[in-house]
């Protein structure tokens, strides 16, 4: 009789503990829909990664009742202004630079590659100016758009591309007239034909292609920007954020950045 109690008592004692693990492990996975139901977080993001994430972000509060208020503008400007209100839960910048900056500055809980997108030169249907390449932008009488490297990542990254091509600021500043706060009002002048090229994102290029055409730069010529999701350090609701980082870097969330042509998978 002891002996059958003994392994009454045993199998009880198992099928508690696998009980616990059980939902141990629920725990893990998250707040439920109910429990997610009516929260918002804020996510700031790049102004030129907004066709997307309009998408993401209305599939996402649809799929978790979660409300995402998003901050579209430079990548540069949302850095500084997380730095001076120190609220938010995600930060998604137009390079990976501005993410390993914010870590460095403690900022960053965690972060994760979304996609990739590699600089172009958009210019007039028909390119009427015959540019062929990163050396014809130089042409004197061309009327130039670059980004400003204080304000957003295309600015950025294109400085870094002169650099790369020992192009100086004083050679090619003779041809810019405007730099802009974010790569979208580039696309912009090629539409209201106020320019004669820019340098925007890949892309980008694509939204204009009903007035501009795309000159692709010589890939030993260009640098290919990785673009992160970060997880805010001030966010209060840590798990909610990572939903999101873990949504949008699914295949769901990979189709939906691929629908807007932007690349899931790292150009050779």
């Amino acid at each position: 009789m002891n002996k059958r109690a003994n392994i009454i008592k045993q199998l009880f004692f198992a099928s508690t503990l696998a009980t616990v693990i059980l939902l141990t492990g629920c725990d893990r996975k998250g707040p439920t829909k109910k429990q997610a139901a009516g929260k918002e977080l804020l996510l700031y993001c790049a102004a030129g990664i907004s066709p997307p994430v309009v998408e993401l972000t209305e599939a996402f509060r649809r799929e978790h009742s979660v409300k995402i208020v998003t901050d579209y503008a430079g990548s540069e400007v949302l850095l500084s202004k997380i730095r001076l209100i120190h609220r938010g839960d995600l930060y998604i910048p137009g390079d990976k630079h501005y993410i390993e900056q914010a870590h460095q500055e403690g900022m960053i809980l965690s972060h994760r590659p979304a996609f990739y997108w590699v600089p172009t030169i958009l210019v007039q249907k028909g390119n009427p100016k015959n540019i062929s390449g990163l050396e014809d932008i130089l042409e004197p009488g061309l009327k130039l758009g670059l980004g400003d490297p204080n304000a957003c990542a295309i600015g950025r990254t294109t400085r870094q591309i002169l650099a790369r091509n020992n192009i100086t600021w004083e050679e090619i500043k003779k041809n810019v007239v405007y730099q802009s706060l974010t790569v979208n009002e580039l696309g912009m002048q090629i539409q209201a034909k106020s320019l004669d090229a820019v340098i925007v994102w890949d892309a980008m290029a694509q939204y204009y292609s009903e007035y501009g055409d795309e000159v692709s730069i010589a890939p030993e010529k260009n640098i290919v920007s990785t673009v992160d999701v970060g997880v805010l350090k001030f966010t209060k609701n840590r798990e909610l954020a990572e939903m999101f980082v873990d949504f949008i870097t699914s295949e769901k969330g990979r189709e939906i950045f691929k629908k807007h042509n932007y690349s899931t998978e790292a150009p050779e």
